[in-house]
């Protein structure tokens, strides 16, 4: 049964990769930005993507052949980076998460960190650290996230005391992709009171004090580590505080986090696209009392259904992306709403795939068991959905 379901799997991977929607609108150079990350994704990570998974292998190679392609640095300003927008960045991680939303998440997380260091950093720390990064021969790492402190991150502990020219640092982030191997760590932390006393420190792997903990066993993202990062006394110099001023490190981190819910529900999307054209595939070869279950209603409705939300997911995600682009004044509610709805239908859609699969689609051999429990945990990270109905909320009684 297992070589049958492969032979089948195979041949379904062939199906059309992304379509409809995908497409409309784009300018030239989106297009050519999205043939880039498709033709990258079909090569590169669609192959590999399930022993990825099986055996936790997070591909480091694979992610400097993004960055040569200048998928590391995407809204990095083009004397490091690519010099693109957000909308660029969506188109390119819609695709890429069709082969692999883990592998692709990482690569979001990764162009969030050098964002940062670009838009808030000094001209000094943007020339020492991006030549670094921007390529991802080096990887760097989010930490806002503490053991005690998830939604309510103002409340984070994690404390920089100011010694000399150098801060000494105490206190443990957790679930921290990519902890252990990326060379930077992008802190939250504590240098006075209250959200105005939080600061933001850029980290090197190499720095006294600092340690990591055990790589998380997870449900999904299995080809990226999750670790606590540990700081004991850990002494940074203070030629690293992003900005070179204390307490703007919650602005930072919020408006890191806005792209950061884009990114997010751009990897929902591109999991449900492919997830859809599997399914629309299958359900074509399927036979079932003499005919394919495609020719069925009760399919022809489902699928109808998941096209619908796959191609609104898209809509929501791309004018988010352009609000940030544009700096849109309800950019924040527009990355919230993307970011509520999109991780929520997506998953749905590919819960319907699965089940239109029958017992093939909980087979490994096909990738939608995989995608479904890669894309649970968008719900629950860059803030909760619950807070993305908060953000909303207030935005629409304002």
């Amino acid at each position: 049964m297992m070589k049958a379901a492969t032979r089948r799997s195979a041949r379904l991977a062939q199906a059309r990769f992304f379509s409809g929607g995908a497409t409309f609108g784009l300018t030239e150079e989106q297009l050519l930005f999205q043939d880039a990350a498709r033709s990258f994704a079909a090569t590169e990570i669609e192959p590999h993507a399930a022993k990825w998974d099986a055996t936790k292998h997070f591909p480091t190679d694979v992610l400097a052949k993004a960055g040569e392609l200048g998928f590391g640095a995407v809204y990095v300003k083009d004397d490091h980076g690519t010099g693109a927008g957000r909308l660029d960045a969506s188109v390119i991680f819609e695709q890429l998460s069709g082969a692999c939303p883990s592998f692709t998440a990482f690569v979001t997380i990764h162009n969030m960190c050098c964002w940062m260091v670009d838009r808030f950093g000094t001209e000094e720390q943007r020339e020492r650290i991006l030549p670094d990064v921007c390529s991802m021969e080096n990887l760097m790492s989010y930490c806002l996230t503490e053991p005690g402190s998830g939604s309510d991150a103002a409340s984070l502990r994690t404390k920089a005391v100011k010694d000399g020219s150098n801060y000494v640092i105490n206190g443990s982030k957790c679930f921290i992709s990519g902890a252990g191997t990326a060379k930077y760590y992008v802190v939250m932390l504590r240098t006075g009171e209250g959200a105005k006393g939080i600061s933001c420190i850029v980290v090197p792997k190499d720095t006294p004090g600092l340690s990591f903990g055990a790589n998380e066993s997870k449900m999904g993202w299995n080809c990226q580590p999750t670790r606590q990062v540990i700081f004991e006394d850990a002494v940074v110099p203070a030629e690293n505080l992003l900005g070179g001023v204390e307490g703007k490190g919650f602005g930072m981190a919020m408006m890191g986090l806005d792209g950061g819910r884009i990114n997010i529900a751009t990897c929902s999307l591109g999991a449900a696209q492919r997830s859809l054209d599997l399914a629309v595939a299958y359900t074509k070869e399927r036979q079932q009392f003499g005919k394919s279950i495609s020719s069925f209603q009760n399919t022809q409705f489902k699928l109808a259904d998941m096209a619908a939300r796959v191609h609104a997911s898209r809509l929501l995600v791309r004018q988010a992306a352009a609000a940030m682009d544009q700096e849109h004044p309800d950019k924040t509610a527009f990355c919230a709403m993307a970011k509520m709805k999109v991780t929520e239908d997506c998953w749905n859609v590919v819960d319907d795939a699965l089940q239109l699969h029958g017992g093939y689609g909980y087979l490994q051999s096909y990738p939608i068991e995989r995608f479904l429990r890669d894309l649970r945990v968008h719900r629950i990270l860059e803030g909760t959905n619950k807070v993305m109905r908060l953000i909303v909320s207030r935005a629409v009684l304002a």
